[in-house]
């Protein structure tokens, strides 16, 4: 058979992108098709199949959602902390933060906005795993040989922050709700049902006020496609480099190295890369918290920031920030990895 081993060489469990093939010849793409169980996507040669694509999205729906969800008390604490704290309404570290959540309100206030949290980040997963290996595939066939490591992270930004562009679209309604309840205190004015699509209801009804459902797109977008493509990029660099030092310090390639392991592997290089995140986006995050208190509601994302100080744009709820960026990164890779794992596609 003319497909060579070397494709398959780094991770025996991998399914080899399109890309890979292109230096196999027209045999080697017939095979990847037949391994992909559906054929070629719209029947393009250098795209995977349509399961594949749908599996991936599956895997970015659970990354995602869940993970953003279960981490939700943190997000009503950074919130608060970055529209309230420099008025003196709410605490600015993060343990005086949970202890008023607990004390006034209880559990209800510690779980305010999951459930727009969980539909709206799995929404958004779908897209940004999806279609981030429909583009990785698109534009690799373009892109050429990948010989040298600036080619490599320009391709995984421009898949990673082309996918985060829809992602955010299907995000933006739900995170407008999700920082809406989040942010509202108790007994302030303004505030809308803990009901996710009363919620909605009640904020398109007042859609001169609040700018639903796609007032925040344009600094969602600041915030999130830079995050994202550092997220793809910082994962994908630090991995490589780690299985990198680990082939030349013990002679074993990533194959090598059980699932298990390389999950662990996954999950640490994730972290890492979720705190390069938070620090590059962090200005953005401050302003889409702030927008969704009244008194700015009439304000230019401009005018906030000046308002706000460049010391605060940037620092205020960082801690928090790394601590619950670093986490849900690491853990959606980890997730993610995992699912393809269990699809026959190999870890991330």
């Amino acid at each position: 058979m003319p497909f060579s081993n070397t494709v398959l060489k780094a991770n025996p469990f991998s399914v080899p992108s399109p890309t890979a093939l292109k230096k196999e010849g027209t045999a080697a793409r017939h095979f990847s098709a037949a391994s992909l169980h559906d054929g070629h996507l719209f029947g393009v040669s250098y795209l995977r199949s349509g399961e594949y694509y749908a599996k991936c999205m599956l895997g970015g729906v659970l990354a995602c959602g869940m993970t953003h969800a279960a981490v939700v008390t943190l997000d009503v604490a950074k919130c608060r902390a970055q529209a309230h704290s420099k008025a003196g309404r709410w605490p600015n570290s993060l343990p005086e933060g949970l202890k008023k959540i607990f004390a006034e309100e209880g559990l209800a206030g510690a779980t305010k906005g999951w459930v727009p949290t969980l539909f709206g980040y799995g929404a958004q997963g779908l897209f940004k795993f999806g279609l981030n290996e429909f583009f990785k595939d698109l534009y690799g066939n373009f892109a050429g040989d990948l010989d040298a490591t600036w080619k490599k992270m320009v391709l995984w930004a421009a898949a990673s922050g082309s996918a985060e562009v829809f992602a955010d679209v299907a995000l933006c309604p739900f995170e407008m709700t999700k920082v809406k309840m989040q942010v509202t205190l108790p007994g302030e004015a303004g505030a809308v049902s803990n009901s996710m699509l009363k919620a909605m209801s009640e904020m398109s009804a007042r859609a001169a006020d609040t700018k639903f459902p796609f007032g925040s797109l344009y600094p969602l977008w600041g915030r999130q496609v830079p995050y994202t493509m550092i997220k793809f990029v910082g994962f994908y660099q630090t991995q490589e480099a780690v299985y990198n030092y680990l082939e030349s310090s013990s002679g074993k390639k990533k194959s090598d190295f059980g699932t298990g392991t390389q999950l662990a592997i996954t999950f640490a290089c994730g972290y890492w890369a979720g705190i390069f995140c938070a620090i590059a986006t962090q200005p953005m995050d401050n302003l889409v918290s702030m927008k969704g208190i009244p008194e700015n509601k009439s304000k230019g994302w401009g005018q906030m920031a000046s308002e706000m100080g460049t010391k605060d744009l940037f620092l205020k709820g960082l801690g928090t920030r790394i601590l619950m960026i670093g986490t849900l990164t690491g853990l959606q890779w980890y997730i993610y990895g995992s699912f393809k794992s269990a699809m026959g596609f190999g870890t991330s």
